[in-house]
């Protein structure tokens, strides 16, 4: 196993198995990684002997010098076509003498050696089985030209071609490598803190869960944590795209292969070294790559009609040109064989997994974690995008968005005091979001502090009675005046919720608090909006403030006031309707309505776990932008890929005209096939340019 064709042929024959979770495939080194029961293991090697190959069970993983394979695999391919054009030098200058003639067959037979022998195994056991693939194909075509006296052509065909093979593999290794080289990003040491007190540094695999870590200013960070100690601007654009710091302090999450920027931190070790944020991408996307888009399936499909059409056609000439048209036979069987060439199927395979595997990895950069190709091709589709409100299109987290003093000449920064001295002592999120709102430093002691369930919290400052309560309880109190009730009545059109601090007497202040529509959300809204995707707000929050939500983003359509269930069915209208639908969402509320949807994306900053397993696509950093944006990648994906086909089968169909009507080599056939190959690996790259973290993806 050395190409992709191979490996593709190998991905195949293991579809039937279910219980296979990841396959791994390391072309270099010719060793497969599969997670699968033991129970499998060996009809997973009787499936993989079915399709042509040994398999050899490995104790320990392959360690290969890649540098040196590199260098190794490159140079045998360009000594053979050294020698290959020896002979045909040798055939163009010699005499026409059976010496020579003896010396340049010996020529070619050592450049095919050294090119082509793996191949001439390969395919002599598929056509043992049967089988008619590429490496039959070129089998054929090698010996059939040897046969008939070509061999200088059939040196050189084999020699390029072997080198077309390793151009390939290098191109589908160089689009996993930008993916696997986020691993590389986690250092593989850490600075643990021991029981003695004392730092030491440990390597990052034999840190337990439970540690505490230091990382210092511009170092990354080895393993994924909650910072106890420090405060620091951390670099997070690795992981989930960002192109801003992000503030840590105690109590946040951070990451593995993020780098920590101002000041030291001490982070809880919450996960090890093989189970982070950052390797779980890895593992995701290298299952993704299993999961093969329709115009993978397609192209399998097609090549497996293909390739037997060929060999007929080619014999079908070989056999009916001398009696149809006169044609000499060795002139009729070298064409035959130059169609064997042409037709080589490599460019036409390789053109789908390389392309893919390259918009996995320019998605992963950007943050955007896609589970499968079958659904980076068919974002492309979507017409209609179902969005949970909270912490999807709004932060999730509550925060004061204003502070209204009442009544005559108020103290305003004693009235703060008492209202941040009241909040503070409370855990309620609204009571939470004042407290941080007002930021007020040496609050006053708080004394007979007290809570009234669904009402608020009381107690007494400075030998005085105060409440900070809701509309309901300010009511109850016989403290609402008309003016406040209309100012209350204000701020809940908009969907915030008040709180009032009031004495025995009356009310003093008014703070409204809100879950702030994020910076991104108008932006994403309007992008979905120009890509013909009609936007839908799904949300189990009360009318009013979701439709005041909707509206700051530009959302014309809003249900609320939905269960779970409830969601899952406005899902499954959408769908009925003819609509291909994605939900995106971050709570565990969303997961039935994510796994239904056509593609379900999963913000994964903030949501759940339960929310990012039932999703296709996790958006690491909750920027909603990135939904649109992989909309436009899969459009482009999509469209490379059948320029590519396109390319790849419109070089052929030319170079086969040309070889009927006699006007075609083997020497030109292969430049085609060569050509076609480079033509559309090269397009396959072009996803990788532009992706790189901290930019954003072009409009395709």
């Amino acid at each position: 196993m050395d190409c992709p064709t191979e490996e593709g042929q190998i991905r195949r024959a293991l579809e039937r198995f279910t219980r296979i979770r990841r396959l791994s495939f390391d072309l270099p080194a010719r060793s497969l990684s599969i997670e699968a029961p033991v129970e499998c293991w060996d009809d997973i090697e009787a499936a993989i002997g079915t399709a042509g190959f040994k398999a050899e069970r490995l104790v320990t993983e392959v360690q290969v010098d890649k540098a040196a394979l590199a260098r190794a695999q490159f140079l045998r391919p360009v000594a053979a076509l050294a020698v290959a054009m020896m002979a045909e030098a040798i055939a163009y200058i010699s005499p026409e003498a059976l010496l020579w003639k003896l010396v340049g067959m010996a020529v070619a037979g050592i450049a095919i050696a050294l090119s082509g022998l793996s191949v001439f195994r390969k395919g002599v056991a598929a056509l043992a089985r049967g089988q008619l693939n590429i490496n039959a194909l070129m089998s054929v075509a090698v010996a059939g030209a040897f046969v008939i006296g070509q061999w200088p052509e059939a040196a050189m065909v084999m020699a390029l071609y072997a080198i077309a093979e390793l151009i390939e593999a290098r191109a589908v290794e160089r689009a996993r490598d930008a993916i696997k080289s986020l691993l590389d990003l986690s250092p593989q040491e850490a600075e643990v803190l021991q029981d003695d007190g004392e730092w030491r540094v440990m390597l990052a695999k034999e840190v337990a869960v439970g540690t505490v870590v230091r990382v210092r200013p511009g170092e990354r960070l080895a393993l994924d944590g909650m910072v106890r100690n420090g405060r620091s601007a951390v670099d997070q654009s690795p992981v989930t795209g960002e192109s801003m710091p992000v503030e840590k302090g105690p109590g946040d999450e951070v990451f593995a292969g993020t780098i920590n920027q101002d000041a030291a931190l001490e982070f809880e070790v919450t996960a090890p070294a093989t189970d982070t944020v950052l390797a779980r991408i890895i593992h995701t996307v290298e299952a993704a790559e299993g999961s093969r888009a329709p115009t993978q399936r397609f192209v399998d499909r097609f090549a497996a009609i293909y390739t037997p059409a060929v060999f007929v056609l080619a014999l079908g000439l070989a056999l009916a040109g001398p009696l149809l048209f006169g044609w000499a036979w060795l002139s009729s069987v070298y064409k035959a064989l130059v169609i064997l060439v042409i037709a080589c199927p490599c460019a036409l395979v390789i053109s789908t997994p390389v392309t893919v595997v390259s918009g996995l990895a320019a998605a992963t950069r950007r943050g955007i974690l896609i589970k499968g190709g079958v659904y980076l091709e068919e974002a492309r589709k979507l017409r209609a995008v179902a969005l949970d409100k909270t912490g999807t299109v709004t932060e999730g987290r509550p925060r004061l968005v204003a502070t209204v003093m009442l009544g005559d000449m108020p103290d305003e920064a004693a009235t703060r005091r008492i209202a941040a001295a009241l909040a503070s002592r409370s855990d309620h999120p609204v009571s939470r979001a004042i407290a941080s709102g007002l930021a007020v430093q040496g609050v006053p002691d708080v004394t007979d502090f007290g809570a009234e369930a669904g009402r608020g919290v009381f107690g007494q400052v400075d030998g005085h009675d105060y409440v900070l309560g809701n509309h309901r309880w300010i009511h109850e109190r016989n403290q609402c005046s008309a003016t406040l009730e209309s100012l209350m009545s204000s701020h809940e059109r908009q969907g915030r919720t008040i709180t009032v601090l009031a004495d025995a007497g009356k009310p003093l202040a008014l703070f409204a608090v809100a879950d702030t529509v994020k910076a991104s959300s108008r932006e994403a809204i309007a992008e979905l909006a120009v890509l013909g995707v009609r936007p839908v707000m799904l949300t189990g929050d009360n009318p009013a403030t979701a439709s005041s939500i909707a509206a700051e983003v530009g959302i014309d359509d809003v249900r609320a006031n939905l269960l779970p269930q409830e969601k899952l069915d406005a899902i499954r209208r959408l769908a009925d309707s003819g609509t291909t639908v994605a939900m995106v969402g971050d709570g565990i509320n969303d997961a039935p309505a994510l796994a239904t949807a056509s593609i379900g994306f999963a913000m994964g900053g903030m949501g759940t776990h339960t929310a990012m397993e039932a999703a296709d696509i996790v958006i690491m950093n909750d920027d909603l932008r990135r939904v649109p944006e992989t909309i436009r990648l899969s459009q482009r994906t999509h469209a490379i890929l059948w320029q590519n086909i396109t390319l790849a089968l419109g070089i052929k169909l030319v170079f086969l005209f040309l070889a009927i009507f006699d006007s075609a080599t083997m020497w030109m056939a292969v430049f085609a096939d060569m050509g076609a190959s480079l033509l559309v690996v090269g397009n396959g790259l072009r996803l990788l340019r532009g992706s790189k973290t901290g930019g954003r993806l072009p409009h395709f």
